[in-house]
């Protein structure tokens, strides 16, 4: 009896345990996606002007154009002079917010950053979104069966890791010099466990989720907010998706995603896409139902095996998440 009488007690104390963090997170749900929208943080206050990267085309120009719409002046970072010039012209006669812009390549590497430097010399930087990124292949692929590998994998590293930490460097000191600031790190939910056939783009953006979570570590006590956003399904040049109720169009994402600073510092972003999270119970019991289901019908032993990779090939279709 006394050992039944202590299982049950160890037993009702698990549940309770379990209860009362389900209770918690539901409730960072309901502030990051519903509270969220009614109180939203004025991003004024980190500073006149926030730089994005891969500004001239989904994602990034979404970031660019709400941030003009909140107020603050935009510097947009692109390797197209054509469409940093049509998305300056259109931020500013729809906004009438200053835009800068600077045209570069960022799978050139290291070779631009010092002009990127001089071009932001002297203005306070008040956000930076590390948007810009790139596929390996523009289907499921074999690590060697991409074109020019070589120059594809210089390419995708410049463009998804390099760019992250060496934007950061640019803009870090003067956001700690005045004791604010927000950097937004874009990664992608095809990080959040290995995917074969897109090993790289894979490895590449979980670089950018764990630098995100580790910058905020270091920098909150200055007063500098790293926030890691890591998108399901976004429908943008590259994915052609249609929107629908779990697919969002490159605007809504970035207007549902901006409205979570403040409120979380690793998000899906959108509520749709934090319910197609197997890894985030935040919106309740539907959500860890899922994740058991997942676990169970797609586990990681099977994700990985040899026969499910050889099925995905076969396909000969790019999966469609997103690239940035």
């Amino acid at each position: 009896m006394l050992l039944t009488d202590g299982l049950a007690i160890v037993g009702g104390f698990i549940v309770v345990l379990l209860l009362l963090k389900l209770l918690w997170r539901c409730w960072c749900g309901f502030r990051q996606f519903v509270l969220s929208e009614i109180w939203q943080v004025d991003l004024r206050t980190y500073g006149q002007w926030a730089v994005v990267t891969g500004a001239t085309s989904g994602i990034g120009k979404a970031y660019a154009s709400e941030l003009a719409r909140r107020g603050l002046d935009v510097i947009l970072i692109s390797r197209s002079t054509d469409k940093l010039r049509m998305v300056a012209k259109e931020i500013k006669d729809q906004y009438g917010r200053k835009t800068r812009t600077i045209q570069v390549d960022f799978t050139e590497g290291q070779s631009i950053y010092p002009l990127i430097a001089k071009e932001l010399q002297d203005l306070e930087i008040g956000i930076l979104v590390n948007n810009v990124g790139m596929t390996y292949s523009d289907h499921f692929a074999y690590f060697l069966e991409a074109p020019d590998a070589e120059q594809k994998i210089t390419q995708v590293v410049n463009c998804n890791m390099l760019s992250v930490p060496q934007m950061t460097r640019l803009v870090l000191p003067g956001m700690v010099e005045r004791g604010t600031g927000l950097i937004i790190n874009i990664s992608s939910q095809v990080a959040v466990r290995p995917q074969p056939l897109l090993c790289l783009y894979s490895a590449t953006k979980i670089f950018v989720t764990y630098f995100s979570q580790c910058l905020q570590a270091e920098y909150k006590s200055k007063g500098i907010t790293v926030q890691c956003v890591v998108p399901f399904l976004v429908s943008t040049n590259m994915t052609t998706l249609p929107v629908n109720c779990m697919v969002k169009s490159a605007p809504g994402f970035a207007h549902d995603a901006l409205n979570t600073v403040g409120y979380s510092t690793y998000t899906s972003g959108c509520l749709s896409h934090a319910l197609q999270d197997p890894l985030n119970t935040l919106t309740g019991f539907l959500i860890i139902l899922q994740s058991v289901a997942l676990s169970v019908l797609v586990p990681d032993w099977f994700l990985m095996s040899s026969f499910l990779i050889r099925q995905f090939r076969k396909l000969n279709i790019w999966p469609h998440l997103h690239g940035s």
